[in-house]
């Protein structure tokens, strides 16, 4: 990258750093057919109908000729410059057959903590940001559509955010927004149990801010691991890592870095950029900011948490770069600000298979060769004990006989009778110190009569 390159590189993630901008994605506008139940509007002649029970405000910008309209108890439609409605007979369109009905979807299914419905306005490319800092932060400005409608699900907890825009107002006072909330226009699109609030200082410290995040992301995660039934995808290496303010393990790497106040968030993560230079890390994103430490959860004390998510963990450029960026602190690190990084990292990759099943596989054909051998083992020990009590070696009391000898603690094998050791060689013996280890030395006389 060169040098005007930077240049703008750095101003924008200035910009980043001081006060990010977050947008509303999602909207209620009548002409989208993701709204609509089978992805699209609904067609010439067919019926439209509106969750009764739902308040919901429908922005229309086309013209739309339907059979029937059935609007919800609690609503409205704004009709944009040249939209409209017309009476048309029902299933008299080519592609609308006889009693067909869109239904449009519920509006209340879209969540302020759903990582997935917010963008970030100055966000890089090869950036990426936690699923709590992806929801606005404590210091963010907050964006809604000013040509769109919208409604959002404010769920538990109390939201504070720097600013909020929407219809065209700018809210940065609590009052102002709460009587705005409080209005007709309001309610239609903020409802839900928490409470919205601004008036919250940007990030003023060069080092970064932490987002404030992190006593909502139980609701984040539950809102964004909602589609998939509130499990996590699985990871494709083993031991996954869990960054700080993350909702499901990734691969790569993630490293802390203990910085001083000549720190600037800003421009390491310029740098970091400009390590990702392709083709070397294509397929590795980064993402830095300022975090609790883990260790001392005081928000007083914190550190600089950089992730680097590996989207293909076989070519291992996480942990080329992990290690590119610790070498890089050992030589710049006073100049950069910062005093110490430490460093982890995910396992070995999962390649035809998930891990549980290899390490399934290996454990059944170790379990099974153990039951081999120890079976093998079982039989010898029982051949030797037959042919033991054929030739009268070996015998033991039948049912019904009483011994008036005492069970001693051991026994004495005639397999290894001592009467038929012989007597090993002073050098050979074994040590007798004290604490030295005991050893026993023995001639099996069955190997001895055939030597005889």
């Amino acid at each position: 990258m060169g040098a005007p390159g930077r240049l703008v590189l750095w101003l924008q993630l200035c910009a980043l750093a001081g006060a990010a901008s977050k947008r509303w994605v999602p909207s209620t506008d009548f002409d989208a057919a993701a709204n609509w139940s089978q992805n699209r509007t609904p067609c010439a002649g067919g019926a439209a109908q509106f969750p009764a029970d739902k308040a919901v405000s429908v922005l229309v910008r086309g013209d739309h000729a339907l059979s029937d309209l059935l609007l919800p108890l609690d609503g409205e439609l704004v009709l944009a410059l040249g939209a409209g409605f017309s009476a048309k007979d029902a299933g008299s369109g080519p592609d609308c057959g006889p009693g067909a009905r869109a239904l449009f979807l519920n509006p209340d299914r879209f969540l302020w903590h759903d990582p997935l419905l917010w963008r970030s306005e100055d966000e890089a490319r090869g950036l990426f940001s936690v699923d709590a800092e992806r929801v606005p932060c404590r210091h963010d400005d907050v964006v809604f559509p000013p040509d769109g409608s919208f409604r959002v699900g404010l769920g538990p907890g109390d939201v504070r955010v720097r600013s909020v825009a929407a219809l065209g107002q700018t809210f940065a006072r609590d009052d102002d927004l709460t009587a705005f909330l409080e209005s007709r226009a309001g309610r239609l699109r903020f409802h839900g149990p928490g409470s919205l609030r601004v008036g919250a200082a940007a990030c003023a410290d060069p080092s970064g801010c932490v987002c404030g995040n992190a006593e909502a992301l139980p609701w984040i995660c539950a809102a964004l691991l909602q589609p998939r039934g509130g499990r996590c995808p699985p990871a494709p290496c083993l031991d996954p890592l869990r960054p700080e303010g993350q909702c499901c393990g990734l691969c790569g790497a993630v490293l802390s870095l203990t910085v001083g106040p000549a720190f600037d968030l800003a421009r390491y993560r310029a740098r970091l950029l400009d390590a990702l230079a392709p083709p070397r890390y294509e397929g590795l994103r980064v993402a830095a900011s300022k975090v609790p430490r883990q260790s001392q959860p005081r928000e007083a004390d914190t550190e600089i948490q950089v992730v680097l998510a590996d989207s293909r963990p076989e070519a291992g450029a996480a942990g080329r770069l992990a290690g590119e960026l610790l070498a890089d602190v050992g030589q710049h690190g006073a100049a950069l600000g910062i005093l110490a990084a430490t460093v982890r990292e995910s396992g070995a990759p999962i390649g035809g298979g998930s891990a549980a099943g290899l390490h399934g596989a290996a454990a059944g054909a170790g379990l099974a060769g153990g039951l081999v051998a120890a079976a093998l083992a079982l039989l010898a020990l029982l051949a030797a004990a037959l042919l033991l009590r054929r030739s009268g070696r070996l015998s033991w009391p039948r049912r019904g006989e009483e011994t008036a000898t005492e069970v001693p603690m051991g026994f004495r094998n005639p397999v290894f009778d001592a009467a038929a050791s012989e007597q090993l060689p002073p050098s050979a013996a074994p040590e007798s110190e004290a604490g030295g280890a005991s050893h026993s030395y023995f001639v099996n006389p069955l190997f001895a009569e055939a030597q005889a």
